[in-house]
């Protein structure tokens, strides 16, 4: 959570720098960082495929992460902590 959580806010300082059109001073550096996050993402696919994809999501599309997040925080909790949609399997 922490590690997506840290994705999503580099990848809001990447949208910003982009959108106030200073990404070509960092395009570098950010093209370093987006390897190293590919490479993390892929050795967490091979045992949670899920998780890497939600890093994966919070690197590329950091406001959808973060309001898919926000949405899951919000929904109610059952007496014993887990969310009323959520199924036992």
């Amino acid at each position: 959570m922490l590690l997506t959580e840290l994705m999503e806010k580099i990848g809001l300082l990447r949208r910003d720098l982009k959108q106030k059109g200073d990404l070509e001073k960092y395009e570098a550096r950010l093209a370093r960082i987006d390897q190293k996050f590919s490479a993390l993402a892929e050795k967490i696919a091979e045992k949670d495929p899920e998780l890497a994809k939600a890093h994966r999501t919070a690197w590329q599309m950091p406001a959808r992460s973060l309001a898919f997040r926000n949405v899951e925080h919000q929904k109610p909790r059952r007496p014993d902590g887990a969310h009323e949609d959520h199924k036992e399997k």
